[in-house]
């Protein structure tokens, strides 16, 4: 079975304490978050890192404070859990195997987009078939957000998927509990991040 490592929205707004729209605690998965990350580059398994790419007028901000704004500090995402040869894969549908878009022999693929589903960036199915994964191992932040997005938009194309239980963050800690039995139900699956990095 092939894998594939989804880190979700590891951004500097949401994880740090000075971010835009930080969640108590959440900081506390950077460490997991980046030795994932890592792994995954070491063993040549494909990372999507998606990540929150906004106008500054965003139709989230009418329901958010602003945050992730293009360009701004707060919207990058920390140093450690980035990997040297990466690709920027645009909320605009293109052909990612031209020029600087071929993801071929990149360690990580960030994925931006304007919506709390990763889903809605355009060039997610083709990426998905360029893979050619089995298994998705889904962290980050938050979890009754973009990670139940990624999350239940995976189980609905019926992959099969794995939540990894101490890297990812909730805004509300009861709401984020309430999504991951919902994920459990729907068919998706518990792992630590101890059990992934080891098991090879």
């Amino acid at each position: 079975m092939k894998k594939a490592f989804f880190d979700i929205d590891t951004q500097i707004d949401f994880l740090f304490p000075a971010g835009a729209l930080y969640a108590r605690g959440a900081e506390r998965v950077i460490e997991q978050v980046a030795r994932l990350n890592r792994f995954a580059a070491e063993s040549g398994i494909p990372l999507i890192s998606s990540m929150c790419a906004h106008p500054e007028n965003a139709e989230e901000f009418t329901v958010w404070p602003p945050h992730c704004v293009v360009g701004t500090f707060g919207q990058q995402k920390p140093a450690a859990t980035l990997m040297e040869r990466r690709v920027v894969i645009p909320n605009a549908a293109l052909d990612l195997d031209i020029g600087p878009l071929n993801t071929d022999g990149a360690q990580q693929i960030v994925v931006e987009k304007n919506d709390l589903d990763l889903f809605s960036n355009p060039n997610i199915g083709a990426l998905l078939d360029k893979i050619g994964a089995d298994e998705f191992y889904v962290y980050g932040a938050f979890t009754e957000y973009c990670v139940n997005c990624a999350a239940s938009g995976l189980v609905k194309r019926g992959r099969k998927v794995f939540l990894v239980s101490d890297a990812i963050a909730a805004a509300d800690e009861a709401k984020g509990r309430e999504t991951t039995e919902r994920l459990l139900a729907s068919g998706a699956a518990l792992v630590t991040a101890d059990k992934l990095c080891y098991a090879a």
